[in-house]
């Protein structure tokens, strides 16, 4: 016991003379000590936070996990009732077989619309002929000069009464109108033809949803193609009304004349 006490004693004063020394061993000392380490199923955090990973994993594959199974079991099928029966692919292809047949078709339309028909001989009417066969809507300006070329101008107030003067200017006026109409038309049905070759290529293309917009596109010019056959229709009614109200008016025209001769017959009949 009194060794022990005297180590201490001197334990004490190599301290107290060596402070400098005694902390650096002490830090020493306290850097290589081992620590006791946590253990992993000891620590309640790490329980706790276990524990909760484990509740959102089953959350996701028990809860979210079976309704996005049967999400995805509801677009397989719609998928399939799609392919099998709205839009299925042996029809399609068949559809887009018959376009390209129908392709061909508005072709040979487009070329025989082209062939030439000109059949007129003399300058003046080839002149004219050519400009009606033109297609070419620019052409319009240019009918009057070629028509009054080749039908002749209005008798002058000395040739003619002024009742005959009227119905030769209408007459003329109607049958003008017609040829400009007929040019006009003639250029639509270009465009008409090339807008369904068009929209021909278009649906050979075309994916299924399309269909309605295409669809859509053609009822369109199908009513503007109406439209232009009721101006054509209009045309034609507006030529025959020349026609009966020229016809009326030459026996109108008759029925005058021949009160003038009966009158001036009258006339003499009493002079004499």
């Amino acid at each position: 016991m009194k060794c022990f006490r005297d180590a201490l004693k001197t334990a004490k004063c190599w301290i107290v003379g060596h402070k400098l020394r005694t902390a650096v061993l002490g830090a020493v000392l306290l850097g290589v000590a081992p620590w006791p380490a946590k253990a992993q199923f000891v620590d309640p955090c790490c329980a706790i936070m276990a524990a909760g990973l484990a509740t959102i994993s089953s959350a996701l594959q028990n809860v979210i996990g079976g309704g996005l199974n049967q999400i995805r079991g509801v677009d397989q099928s719609i998928q399939q009732f799609e392919q099998n029966t709205v839009w299925p692919q042996n029809l399609i292809n068949e559809a887009r077989a018959l376009v390209g047949g129908l392709q061909g078709i508005f072709n040979q339309i487009q070329s025989l619309t082209q062939i030439r028909v000109n059949s007129a001989t003399l300058p003046n009417s080839q002149q004219l002929e050519a400009n009606l066969l033109s297609r070419n809507a620019n052409q319009i300006g240019q009918t009057s000069s070629s028509y009054t070329a080749l039908y002749g101008q209005i008798p002058t107030t000395t040739d003619a009464s002024q009742q005959v003067r009227d119905m030769v200017d209408m007459t003329d006026a109607a049958a003008q109108d017609a040829m400009k109409r007929a040019i006009e038309i003639d250029a639509l049905s270009d465009l008409e033809l090339q807008a369904a070759s068009q929209i021909n290529q278009s649906i050979q293309s075309a994916a299924p949803g399309s269909a309605p917009i295409i669809e859509a596109q053609a009822d369109a010019w199908v009513v503007r193609a109406n439209a232009y056959t009721q101006a054509a229709t209009a045309d034609l009614m507006r030529l025959r009304a020349i026609d009966l109200a020229n016809s009326s008016a030459d026996i109108k025209t008759g029925a005058t004349n021949t009160t003038n001769l009966r009158q001036q017959l009258m006339n003499l009949l009493q002079h004499n």
